[in-house]
């Protein structure tokens, strides 16, 4: 009986070929299937030419796709053990933006490293589920009712928070907080301290609203009232919906689109790249889309549920979720439901911080699934009901 508890607290030793072969392939087949329908999308944003978007996104793909086999391989514990380092470092990064940064569209959101462009509030969202992740899974779920023991996640969710407004970079700031609050609910939370922190929102919201820059406010009086100003704040949105509406059921024919390829659409290889799939390939192309995007979340979800260790499960978790949101935002902006907010669609928009990111983010949740039934830290959670 001893032997046999040894044995499923004993966190399993595969070899590498072993942990290859345990990786979800179709899951990786689903990514590639999505990147090559950003890749399709990207070479008709350049005018039926590879260049200046699509060869180089097929290089950072391939480039993340090494990436993710590669963080695959990594198990829990190094992740563990990772996981402060790599929070610090993103929150010098962000500081570094802030002092250093290079300024795009008004904002300060880049930095510039050995020639590189990188954007160090995408890779701030991974750190802080791997370092959420690690603090719950030393908490148990008793102590997770005692409000002491959530101070200290919560200043970990809002120092990034704090940081990624300052740039100013609103969207990103929303998922990283929609992140925390995924991961808070997710590790047992009470229900009664979450009613308790929604209780000050709308004061909050006011405050918030009170301290937005010019650009920021002129997004959502756009999105109450976009013809208000349609040749300026407002023509984003216009020339979004019309290319979603001329698209019809089977759409304008590949390389045809009306919108996209005459230049009226703005930002058609970032921000508005769904919005050129519509337009070309219709409502069935759309909805082909969302479906790949859904399937993604759903197969995080799956993985989460899957792990037998707290720390992979909140791992998965916070991953879906990130990935979840960066589609949220995207697809509700470009329909006009919410504000315009800058945030791309992984994998298929065109930059090459969001596609590491989600990539490295990739690679965290195929570690899950192949270390699934790994067994650690167990000891600090016996009182779990």
């Amino acid at each position: 009986m001893k032997f046999h508890k040894r044995l499923l607290r004993a966190e399993p030793s595969f070899r590498l070929l072993s942990k290859l072969w345990r990786i979800s392939w179709l899951y990786v087949l689903l990514i590639c299937t999505l990147a090559g329908v950003g890749y399709v999308t990207l070479y008709s944003a350049g005018g039926g030419t590879p260049y200046p978007f699509a060869a180089p996104q097929a290089a950072r793909f391939a480039v993340g796709l090494v990436l993710m086999i590669t963080v695959a391989m990594l198990p829990p514990k190094m992740l563990v053990r990772i996981s402060g380092p790599l929070y610090v470092l993103s929150i010098i990064l962000l500081v570094a933006v802030l002092r250093m940064g290079h300024v795009g569209k008004g904002a300060e959101r880049w930095l510039m490293i050995g020639g590189l462009q990188i954007q160090p509030s995408e890779y701030a969202k991974v750190a802080l589920v791997l370092v959420l992740a690690s603090w719950f899974n030393r908490v148990s779920y008793a102590r997770m009712g005692n409000p002491l023991w959530l101070i200290p996640p919560a200043f970990l969710v809002l120092l990034p928070v704090v940081l990624v407004l300052k740039e100013p970079n609103l969207g990103t700031a929303v998922i990283i907080g929609g992140i925390g609050a995924s991961m808070f609910f997710a590790a047992g939370m009470r229900l009664w301290l979450i009613a308790l922190l929604l209780l000050p929102v709308p004061y909050l919201a006011k405050f918030a609203y009170a301290h937005l820059h010019d650009y920021q406010r002129a997004r959502i009086t756009t999105f109450l009232n976009p013809e208000s100003d349609p040749l300026g704040a407002g023509y984003n949105i216009i020339q979004s919906k019309i290319a979603l509406g001329s698209g019809g059921m089977w759409g304008q024919g590949y390389l045809h689109g009306s919108q996209g390829q005459l230049n009226f659409l703005p930002e058609k290889q970032t921000d508005f790249i769904f919005t050129m799939i519509a337009e070309e390939w219709g409502y069935v192309g759309a909805v082909t889309v969302i479906g790949l995007l859904l399937l993604l979340i759903l197969g995080g979800m799956l993985m989460a549920i899957r792990s037998r260790n707290r720390f992979g499960r909140l791992v998965a978790l916070g991953i879906s979720m990130n990935f979840f949101l960066y589609c949220l935002v995207n697809l509700s902006m470009v329909m006009g439901a919410i504000p315009v907010g800058g945030v791309p669609l992984p994998l298929v928009s065109y930059g090459g911080s969001a596609m590491l990111n989600v990539m490295l983010g990739f690679g965290l949740l195929l570690s899950t699934w192949v270390h699934r039934d790994s067994r650690f830290g167990e000891s600090d959670n016996q009182d779990t009901p």
